[in-house]
């Protein structure tokens, strides 16, 4: 995988993977953690940083990493008092990286999504996450209904997000283990999915817009529960 932009490549850096090489523009080549970092650098010209990485939005440099190792959902359940956030076929790059970047910032113990019909943590969920997943587990699993139930069994609460939910995001006790479970762009949540929760929950809109992105709805769940938790 070739990672790019300059979060991204200085967290793969300091993260799990292996560096193989970096390429980078000399005005990139003077941020202090890319001469400290250990790693071949190849100084080249924008025009080759974004033929190696295949995108313009590259801030002059991208690297070439290893591949990135999905965690294994029982450990996450295994975490103690975890707070795990849950994403029902996610498939924008950009909400799924978003997501990630706020779980990791929050401190969640990782992020799960389904192994079909959602978003792989790509170069470009590395990008919107600002490099959040090299440090944060993302885990795969083969049905989300299914992992829920053995979040159940390990003792954790599970709350989906839902606009017509009875009960108010910030009227639940999330201390404690939970799962934080959010649906796809537009559709939201499936029924088997929300049938699994123990309850599902709204964030009251008090504008003219209709919903929040996916992405924010997140970011609101997760803080309010990383919030109650310290």
């Amino acid at each position: 995988m070739v990672v790019y932009g300059r979060n991204p490549v200085r967290e793969a850096i300091r993260g799990r993977r292996v560096v193989r090489r970096v390429w980078a523009t000399k005005n990139a080549l003077r941020e202090p953690w890319l001469q400290d970092g250990g790693v071949p650098v190849q100084v080249v010209g924008a025009e080759q940083v974004e033929r190696r990485c295949g995108s313009a939005d590259h801030q002059g440099i991208c690297a070439e990493v290893s591949g990135f190792v999905y965690a294994h959902p029982s450990a996450l359940l295994d975490a103690n008092e975890a707070l795990i956030v849950a994403l029902d076929q996610v498939q924008d790059p950009q909400n799924l990286g978003a997501i990630c970047r706020t779980a990791e910032c929050a401190g969640a113990s990782g992020v799960v999504i389904p192994e079909r019909r959602s978003a792989e943590v790509t170069a470009a969920v590395c990008k919107a996450s600002a490099g959040a997943v090299e440090h944060l587990p993302v885990a795969r699993v083969r049905n989300l209904a299914d992992f829920l139930a053995d979040a159940k069994r390990a003792g954790m609460w599970c709350y989906g997000a839902h606009p017509d939910a009875q009960t108010a995001f910030d009227e639940v006790d999330y201390r404690g283990a939970a799962v934080l479970v959010l649906g796809s762009e537009g559709k939201g949540l499936r029924p088997r999915v929300a049938a699994a929760c123990d309850d599902v929950v709204a964030i009251p809109l008090r504008g003219r817009t209709e919903s929040l992105s996916v992405s924010a709805a997140a970011a609101v769940l997760i803080y309010a529960a990383a919030a109650q938790r310290r």
